[in-house]
């Protein structure tokens, strides 16, 4: 089968590698019909994720259970399903719990060794363990564009708002408007917020923002901080995203939010980085980062997609073919696109 492999730092290449077959019970293989690269996937491309050269990425993914075993009982061969990024074994203190992002036995599809060992999604076919806990049956009349959202990019822009303790009337501010972004506005806007300020410096991303009902607020050409202050009274955001994975926008992140407020990381952050210890204190703010929930929340998350509630259809701006990925990438890293969905 043909997949997408990293090779090195700026280097992809479409390569022909194994078919998989079932492990274990509770495995299936899903035929992929639809993957997105994400922005995750652009931090292996630069190797700031480091994974072994020649290792299949992705983890974005739609497609036809092909094959099922035994103890498969949710999904059946011949279901159009979609997946969520991470494998949760749903047994341990974690799982038990709820907290399936913290699984002690937790694998990311495409992410090397460090995350699982677990060949990505960017390909033709994938092996999906424990498939009765991370796969869903996609709702009738979804297209895979949009059911692609539901594993990963939406699921993360919802549990940003949900993990932030965000409630009806609050105000939010969105640093960073990537899908992931993009989708914490849309999702704080359908749980009620009554102010989104979203944050970025691309004037297309600006755009979309203020679509989905937020006021847009270029990073440099504008003032956040006055936009911030304006729409809350001057007490600052109850809850900021930051949605970007820098210092610089943990630090904006901190200088927005009111006085016992929120912030929420879901950026990727895979170095060390300061934070002005003395103003998250004098606030009393709480910091929150991590991997988001997305088995915990892929469900309530597919039904609001599902009814019209939530709909990251405007997000995808490229389709491309499989054979097409390096191009893909390249483009994606001159964030010359906002999603790219690969077919094969």
């Amino acid at each position: 089968m043909r997949a997408v492999t990293f090779q090195a730092p700026g280097v992809v290449s479409v390569e022909e590698r194994p078919e998989p077959e079932l492990i274990d019970a509770g495995d299936a293989i899903v035929r992929i019909e639809a993957s997105g690269i994400c922005g995750s996937d652009l931090h292996i491309y630069h190797g700031r994720v480091q994974i072994e050269a020649g290792f299949t990425i992705g983890h974005e993914y739609v497609g036809t259970v092909l094959a099922a075993g035994d103890a498969v009982t949710r999904v059946a061969v011949g279901d159009r399903v979609l997946g969520c990024f991470q494998v949760a074994c749903g047994e341990c203190f974690f799982c038990r719990r709820g907290l399936f992002q913290r699984c002690e036995h937790s694998r990311t599809f495409g992410h090397g060794a460090t995350l699982g060992s677990l060949q990505g999604t960017q390909a033709e076919l994938a092996l999906v363990p424990r498939a009765d806990l991370v796969l869903r049956r996609v709702p009738e009349g979804m297209s895979d564009e949009v059911a692609l959202f539901a594993g990963d990019v939406m699921g993360t822009g919802f549990h940003a708002v949900s993990a932030g303790g965000m409630r009806p009337g609050d105000a939010v501010a969105v640093l960073g408007l990537g899908p992931v972004g993009l989708c914490a506005v849309q999702v704080a806007r359908a749980c009620g917020a009554a102010h989104v300020i979203a944050i970025d410096t691309v004037p297309e991303r600006l755009e979309i923002a203020r679509a989905m009902g937020a006021e847009a607020v270029h990073l440099t050409e504008e003032d956040p901080r006055a936009a911030v202050k304006a729409a809350t009274g001057g007490r600052g955001v109850d809850v900021c995203v930051d949605a970007v994975g820098d210092p610089r926008a943990l630090e904006m992140a901190i200088r927005l939010t009111r006085a016992l407020g929120a912030v929420q990381c879901i950026g990727v952050y895979a170095e060390r980085a300061e934070v002005h210890m003395g103003l998250l204190w004098l606030k009393g703010i709480t910091l929150r980062g991590g991997h988001a929930n997305v088995i915990a929340h892929v469900d309530p998350v597919l039904a609001m997609m599902s009814a019209g509630v939530l709909d990251p259809g405007p997000l995808v701006t490229h389709h491309m073919k499989l054979d097409e990925a390096p191009a893909a990438y390249a483009l994606y890293d001159r964030r010359e696109a906002l999603k790219i969905v690969l077919t094969p």
